[in-house]
């Protein structure tokens, strides 16, 4: 047997730190996002006789992990066991100690574990420690600004309505959510497989509200994909359409309530203010004159007709940075085979946030009541393609020397080419910064390894 242990103080009670864990979406937080790791399913709860069934892929190979709760007691500790998997044993107890001061807490995350294949399964061993190493560092550093972001709210659990809730900021935002104790209500287009599921059919203006006695705020992340192929007459239409089809619904929906929402969070992009090369843009810029102006312009637009009953803000979101979808994603597979390099001349600007300062930003804009319009949903430190294309290269250990011409760009994916890859757009987030915003990833190094899996020892990212 080997052991491994990751031990962290953590700002809040031990009572709140354990009941973290018990809240739904603990499981899919806790997932590093670099880790090919797919929920299939669980029962119960982290009490004995609940279970969790996950696919890995190591290698690309999938594979069944399946565990099962195997001890309990409130406040003290838990611990789960593979029942079927890769490990030839895996006991996993998560201790929780109560330190001196009151608002703070320590967790000890314990693994025992044996690897199949004897002496020839034993040379891995220190493989798998590097890897449980970095996963647990993500899940402490995830866990403790977690905890210390819905410290910053009040108390009351909300009642959250969100649309686009499948999408990849969806995925993430859903568990942030559930796992501070509030209720999130997500609106699908198939039959609801839950009481937290409700129907609608935008294109047929189709969406019954009249179950839902109370809604606290309403998080609009619907969209056609923007960046996944040419921008031909249809998928333009299917770009305008599915962005404000959806925003007029939800909109119709809010003003005839009697019970209305207090506030209204609406997506849209750093795209409004359109190429504007080495120009610094804040949000009271003008739009630009490209195709996705002219569509963050009337997504804007539809969702502040709601503006007159309640608080709306309009999320101008720039180039979110996760290996589970968009900009990072398409990077990473060329530069892991050292084929990364930057995008044409590669002096465009990156205005990039990582996903977790997404998912706080959004906290951060329903909790402050003096939010409201147009805000940048950016970091702190923006940077050229070139060196995002450069400082990943470092990251992977792998050479970036093969940048991609912008006319091969513009050939395969003619307009879109020139607006999203070969955009340069400088947004700076002056609006969070001015209503105290701190970021957690404010470096794209420090990002990165929080993004990737490559994560130091001793971590000291200071939050600005």
């Amino acid at each position: 047997m080997h052991r491994f242990k990751q031990t962290s103080t953590f700002p809040v009670k031990v009572q709140t730190c354990f009941k973290w864990h018990e809240q739904p979406g603990a499981l899919e937080r806790c997932i590093p996002p670099w880790e090919r790791v797919q929920v299939i399913g669980r029962t119960g709860s982290i009490q004995p006789g609940g279970t969790v069934h996950l696919i890995i892929r190591p290698g690309g190979i999938p594979l069944h992990w399946i565990s099962h709760h195997i001890d309990y007691e409130k406040n003290v500790s838990f611990t789960d066991m593979q029942f079927k998997g890769p490990f030839k044993s895996f006991i996993h107890t998560h201790r929780f100690y109560q330190e001196r001061e009151e608002n703070r807490s320590t967790l000890v995350d314990d693994i025992a574990y044996a690897l199949p294949g004897g002496k020839l399964g034993n040379l891995f061993q220190r493989t798998i420690h590097q890897q449980l190493e970095q996963s647990f560092r993500y899940r402490h550093h995830m866990l403790h600004h977690d905890l210390a972001t819905h410290q910053l709210a009040p108390t009351t659990p909300l009642t959250l309505l969100i649309s686009g809730a499948s999408g990849t900021i969806g995925r993430n935002l859903v568990p942030f959510f559930t796992t501070g104790g509030h209720r999130v209500i997500k609106l699908v287009r198939s039959p609801p497989s839950g009481p937290d599921e409700l129907y609608w059919n935008p294109e047929k203006n189709d969406l019954d509200l009249s179950s839902i006695d109370h809604i606290d705020g309403v998080i609009n992340l619907s969209g056609e994909n923007i960046g996944d192929s040419r921008w031909t007459d249809s998928k333009k239409k299917r770009i305008i359409d599915s962005r404000i089809q959806t925003t007029r619904l939800l909109v119709q929906k809010m003003v005839e309530r009697s019970q209305k929402p207090r506030v209204f969070l609406s997506s849209s992009a750093i795209g409004y203010y359109g190429n504007r090369n080495m120009d610094e843009m804040n949000e009271s810029s003008t739009k630009g004159s490209d195709f996705i102006s002219e569509v963050c312009d009337l997504w804007e637009q539809e969702a502040l007709k709601a503006a007159d009953v309640m608080r709306v803000v309009t999320l101008r979101i720039g180039v979110v940075l996760t290996p589970k979808g968009g900009a990072l994603q398409r990077l990473l597979t060329p530069a892991r085979f050292g084929l990364g390099g930057p995008l044409g001349h590669g002096k465009q600007i990156i205005s990039w946030i990582s996903m977790n300062d997404l998912i706080y930003s959004f906290h951060h804009c329903l909790f402050h009541d003096e939010i409201h319009g147009p805000i940048n949903l950016t970091g702190p430190n923006p940077v050229s393609n070139r060196t995002l294309a450069e400082v990943l290269g470092r990251k992977l250990k792998r050479p970036t020397l093969l940048p991609v011409p912008a006319k091969l760009l513009t050939m395969v994916y003619g307009e879109m080419g020139k607006e999203i890859p070969l955009a340069s757009t400088l947004a700076r987030p002056d609006r969070l910064r001015e209503t105290g915003f701190r970021f957690t990833h404010a470096t794209l190094d420090t990002a990165l390894n929080y993004l990737i899996g490559t994560i130091p020892e001793n971590n000291n990212e200071p939050e600005i």
